[in-house]
C-alpha cells in the first residue's frame, strides 16, 4: 500500500515530451497502465511496465535505467505512484506525463492504436456504481446491505487519499486487462538495445 505523496512529482507536458521524442536524446517511456490499455494506444517507442510488475521488479529495472525516465498512464495517477517506487530504489531524473495519455490524446499527439477497450478507471467506475446500486436497491428488501455501499464509499475515499486503489488493482489482473503479454526479460533486453515502438513487459 502506497502512502499520499509527501514530496511533489515532477511533471512533463505532452508539447515538452513531443519535442523531447524528437530530439536526438528522447527519454525513455515507460507506461504503467494495463497491457490491455497499452494495446488499445500508446506512445509510439513506450514500454509497457504495468504498475504492480514495475513494483515487484523495481530493483531490476532500477539498473537498466541509465537516462531520463517519463512514466505515463491515463491521467496520471499511477504514473505517480511509479515515481514514488522508483525514486524509492535511488532512481532519478524521474518524470510524470502532466494528465497522462488524456493530455496526450487532447494535444493530438501521435499514438499507434487497437483494437479498444475500457480503460482501468471506467472498469472502476463501472463496478463501484454498480454495487452501490444494487446495494442501495437491495437494501429495500435486506436493510443491511446498505452497509455495503457504505463500505464502497470508504474504499472510494481511501483510494483518493492514499492515491492508491485496490478495485483498480484487482481489476487489472483479470483476463480482459491483461492482453498479450512477455516476460520482462524481453523488455529489459529492450532497454538494453534501445527504443523501438510499442514494447511490453508482463508476468
Amino acid at each position: 500500500m502506497s502512502n499520499p505523496e509527501t514530496t511533489r512529482t515532477a511533471t512533463v507536458d505532452a508539447a515538452t515530451l513531443r519535442e523531447l521524442i524528437a530530439s536526438g536524446r528522447p527519454p525513455r517511456l515507460l507506461d504503467v497502465r494495463t497491457p490491455a490499455e497499452f494495446e488499445t494506444s500508446h506512445i509510439p517507442g513506450a514500454y509497457n511496465v504495468p504498475l504492480d510488475l514495475l513494483k515487484e521488479h523495481r530493483e531490476e529495472l532500477r539498473n537498466h535505467l541509465n537516462e531520463d525516465v517519463v512514466l505515463i498512464c491515463r491521467s496520471g495517477a499511477r504514473a505517480a505512484q511509479a515515481e514514488q517506487t522508483l525514486a524509492g530504489v535511488g532512481l532519478p531524473n524521474l518524470k510524470v506525463l502532466g494528465g497522462g495519455m488524456m493530455a496526450w490524446q487532447a494535444a493530438d499527439a501521435p499514438l499507434n492504436r487497437g483494437a479498444a477497450r475500457w480503460d482501468l478507471e471506467r472498469q472502476v467506475r463501472l463496478v463501484a456504481g454498480s454495487i452501490v446500486l444494487v446495494s442501495i436497491l437491495g437494501s429495500v428488501l435486506v436493510p443491511g446491505l446498505k452497509w455495503v455501499a457504505g463500505f464502497i464509499g470508504a474504499g472510494l475515499t481511501f483510494a483518493a487519499v492514499t492515491n492508491t486503489c485496490a478495485m483498480g488493482m484487482l481489476l487489472g489482473k483479470l483476463p480482459y486487462n491483461r492482453g498479450a503479454s512477455c516476460d520482462l526479460d524481453t523488455v529489459v533486453g529492450q532497454l538494453r538495445t534501445g527504443p523501438t515502438a510499442g514494447q511490453r513487459a508482463s508476468r
